[in-house]
């Protein structure tokens, strides 16, 4: 482990320009962009615990792939300018080339051996025959003419050569970049730690799943979602519980929350009511910024700093804690966590359903993909929990007004990409 260390985050990192009021979608994302960064350290890391962490320097290839020239079929090499013209008729030499067991002498000109797929070329085969194009003989192999001089070879370095940068910083390394990593001769990868998310849901009303809920109060779903939002993106969640509607626990809270953690996500108290306790703690720190974003399902989302730990304040809401999480969170975390911005795939496919929508509001739809066509729930309600476990996806609509009909190409963004 480097033990290093980034500064912390400015306190304004969350300030929004004078004069806004209403943010759109847009530029609420292009204000996350320019003003965050990553705010964790960095490690080494093997091959063998690298899977879904974040690359925190470039990764240049210690040896090339392949390290050497080698057959890419069973057959048979040679120096293709010892070739004379119309069919031949070659003179095999004693051995075999096979992977890991090179042919250890000089293959004369004018002579064949025996080659397996993957094995070195030795010196003097450039070419190599397949064996189904061969006819072999007591010591020797005929072929037919036409075949081309570096037939079925790989040219040493041809995939990567040493030296190259093969990942560049920020990426987050899949099982098919460990492949890579591995063939250039790397056994261990320096890497950011991993982003630490606190997660913890307010409000009196809260009891746990399976424990007796009384007269006005309901289940806590945000923090199951959002703990399972996190582990999804590839962050370590640290759960803090709820936290009732008064100011003294969630003060505590925050505190542990900024002692044991990278980011904190909060669900709940993000307005400006009475009991809006998130918000009025982050005003009293003097680092919240209240976003109000023309975004639905969604409210205002109270963005600030607590003891240097950026704190998202979330709606209350599961649809709206949802979406905002994947459109807002989302991206920010992963600039916070060292991989850098990046806007989720989408593609046009057409609507299965019809929606007169009116300006002001960009909008998120619950839906999935059946048919070749996006279907979305049937309600808009943001308290319709169920739409969440049934969509596949969301379909984006724009901030203007517009009118859907069945067949209109719509954005559908997959809920995998944003993973």
């Amino acid at each position: 482990m480097t033990g290093l260390k980034p500064p912390p985050l400015r306190d304004d990192c969350f300030a929004l320009p004078a004069g806004i009021d209403w943010t759109p979608v847009d530029d609420a994302l292009a204000l996350l962009r320019e003003k965050l960064r990553p705010v964790v350290g960095q490690e080494k890391s093997p091959l063998s615990g690298a899977l879904g962490r974040v690359l925190a320097t470039p990764l240049v290839a210690a040896r090339s792939n392949p390290p050497q020239a080698n057959t890419a079929v069973d057959g048979y090499g040679f120096a293709y300018a010892s070739l004379g013209d119309g069919d031949q008729v070659l003179p095999l030499v004693e051995g075999r080339a096979a992977a890991g067991a090179p042919f250890p002498r000089q293959v004369p000109p004018g002579y064949a051996v025996r080659m397996l797929t993957g094995a070195a070329l030795p010196d003097g085969v450039d070419t190599v025959i397949l064996q189904e194009d061969v006819t072999v003989g007591d010591g020797e192999i005929a072929f037919r003419a036409g075949l081309k001089a570096g037939a079925n070879t790989r040219k040493a370095g041809e995939d990567v050569a040493a030296g190259d940068t093969v990942l560049k910083a920020g990426r987050t390394l899949t099982a098919a970049d460990l492949a890579l990593i591995a063939a250039v001769g790397l056994s261990q990868v320096e890497v950011f730690q991993r982003l630490k998310v606190a997660v913890v849901s307010t409000g009196d009303e809260l009891v746990d799943a399976g424990e007796p809920a009384g007269p006005g109060q309901i289940y806590d779903a945000n923090r199951p979602m959002l703990s399972g939002l996190v582990q999804g993106f590839g962050f370590e969640t640290i759960d803090l519980g709820k936290v009732p509607d008064n100011r003294k626990a969630l003060r505590k809270a925050l505190d542990d929350a900024a002692d044991r953690a990278d980011v904190v996500l909060t669900s709940g108290g993000a307005s400006s009511g009475d009991e809006d306790h998130v918000s009025a703690l982050l005003t009293e720190a003097g680092a919240m910024t209240e976003w109000r974003i023309a975004v639905k399902p969604g409210r205002p989302l109270a963005l600030g700093m607590w003891q240097g730990t950026p704190v998202f304040g979330l709606p209350g809401n599961p649809v709206a804690a949802m979406v905002c999480t994947l459109i807002f969170a989302r991206p920010a975390m992963a600039v916070l966590a060292g991989a850098g911005w990046s806007a989720p795939q989408s593609f046009d496919v057409p609507a299965a359903f019809s929606k007169s929508k009116k300006p002001g509001r960009r909008e998120y739809l619950r839906a999935r993909i059946r048919d070749g066509q996006a279907e979305v729930f049937k309600s808009e309600g943001s308290g319709r929990i169920s739409g969440l476990s049934w969509a596949e996806g969301l379909v984006e609509l724009p901030d203007a007004a517009a009118e859907i009909r069945q067949g209109d190409p719509v954005r559908f963004i997959p809920l995998t990409s944003f993973s």
